[in-house]
């Protein structure tokens, strides 16, 4: 019986294998001659090497909080950012955030300064002109900071200058500045938020646009990590200041030797 000629048709790959083979005798080809036939890959296939960014985009994000409690605590952190007013020059409050000690958010609001905003510092703050639409006057904000921060640790890194930006004070006492502990601190000379907290919590903030929401929350989780020692250094700075104003001396009258006259 005839058969179809299409069933005596080989395969393109193998009859190109055979002539190879052939041509070669006995000998098994080289990995270099089946390389360019496409044969020498295997079944799996080759392994994919994962790169550094795989690597890192593995890596968990340490300021992801770790609690869904989003109430207040005996422990609040601040951030602000700040636009420019007058020539631009002058600072003045364009944000504020406050997150509880697991770094929930708390309070988030855009402010609306007194004066009118000529640069809004975009590349830093990441306060653009739409987001002044929905903005709070200073007022109110500043009342509502100062509420919730009242009778609370406040922690922060350089919090003179959010405080000052707020025209609030706050006990000395309840201050937590991570800018101003000195085992953070580099041969006595203050380190920018994102390099303790890429050196100390594996974090990467403030590239770019700053977000006050991480950069409290990198604060508080410096603070949280340092607690047990931050907290007993500053008891021992009020005993240190009480037993000073025991051992100071009363002042004596000064006889000037004026004469008394009866």
């Amino acid at each position: 019986m005839k058969q179809h000629k299409n069933s005596q048709q080989l395969n393109p790959n193998w009859a190109q294998l055979q002539q190879k083979l052939k041509s070669h005798g006995s000998r098994p080809p080289k990995s270099s001659e089946l390389s360019d036939s496409g044969l020498s890959k295997s079944i799996l296939g080759k392994r994919k090497e994962r790169s550094d960014a795989d690597s890192d985009d593995c890596r968990p994000n340490p300021l992801i909080p770790a609690s869904s409690d989003f109430g207040l605590t005996d422990v609040i952190a601040m951030d602000c950012e700040m636009v420019g007013v007058a020539q631009g020059n002058k600072s003045a409050l364009g944000r504020v955030t406050l997150v509880n000690k697991w770094g929930n958010v708390v309070y988030d609001e855009f402010v609306r300064p007194i004066d009118r905003v000529v640069d809004y510092r975009t590349q830093v703050s990441g306060i653009r002109p739409s987001d002044m639409r929905k903005a709070k006057d200073f007022c109110t904000v500043q009342n509502k900071v100062a509420e919730l921060i009242k009778g609370r640790v406040l922690v922060g890194h350089a919090l003179h200058n959010d405080l000052k930006a707020l025209l609030l004070t706050h006990p000395k006492g309840d201050i937590r500045d991570t800018s101003e502990y000195l085992p953070l601190q580099k041969e006595g000379r203050r380190k920018a938020l994102r390099h303790l907290a890429a050196e100390l919590l594996g974090a990467s903030i403030q590239n770019g646009e700053h977000c006050p929401i991480e950069d409290a929350r990198a604060a508080m989780l410096l603070y949280i990590r340092n607690k047990k020692k931050w907290e007993k250094s500053v008891k021992d700075q009020i005993r240190f200041k009480q037993k000073q104003k025991k051992r100071k001396p009363k002042r004596k009258p000064v006889d000037n030797g004026a004469l008394k006259v009866d």
